[in-house]
């Protein structure tokens, strides 16, 4: 199982969740948080008199944590708060920004799943055609950027929005194969 070094809040609640029916003074401030790489979505509580602000980065990993007490677990996407969606998808297409090279290199890279199937067919708006035209660009020379892979493959959707949509359908677990969720 991967595990996230880092992760960035969606929302904080500071009086935890409004449905947990505890007095007050038995609810723990609420967290959730998607992870940087492998964008697990995440429940945290953080330590004592620490505020979080949403789009904040903290640390999850060993050793000392300055922010988070402790993880609670992992969340699911209709568990989130209304304003953890909203975060979410400017979030994810800032990470997808910062890591642009990872997901340039799938679509330079990745393989066949079977003998009927290919990775590439995995993010949406990517069919049979569109494949063939990626895997004979890709011989000529690996993908440099999604505008590379934009100018190369004509009339291809967006690639880095494509990526971010196959983000949020591994995130809400709608197909079985993980390519770039934990």
């Amino acid at each position: 199982m991967a595990k996230e070094e880092y992760a960035i809040i969606l929302d904080y609640l500071p009086n935890g969740y409004p449905m947990d029916t505890r007095p007050s003074h038995r609810k723990t401030p609420i967290a959730q948080a998607i992870g940087k790489v492998y964008f697990v979505l995440l429940e945290l509580v953080p330590k004592k008199g620490i505020s979080l602000q949403p789009n904040e980065e903290v640390y999850l990993g060993e050793g000392k944590r300055d922010k988070i007490h402790h993880i609670l677990g992992r969340i699911d996407l209709d568990k989130l708060t209304q304003t953890a969606r909203t975060e979410i998808e400017f979030i994810l297409d800032k990470l997808v920004d910062n890591s642009e090279k990872r997901f340039v290199d799938f679509f330079s890279t990745s393989g066949p799943i079977n003998a009927r199937r290919h990775y590439l067919e995995l993010v949406p708006g990517i069919g049979k055609k569109h494949m063939w035209e990626i895997l004979e660009a890709r011989k000529e020379k690996p993908f440099e950027s999604f505008e590379d892979i934009r100018q190369r493959v004509k009339l291809l959707p967006d690639p880095k929005q494509a990526v971010i949509k196959r983000i949020l359908m591994e995130i809400n677990n709608e197909d079985k194969h993980k390519i770039f969720t934990g």
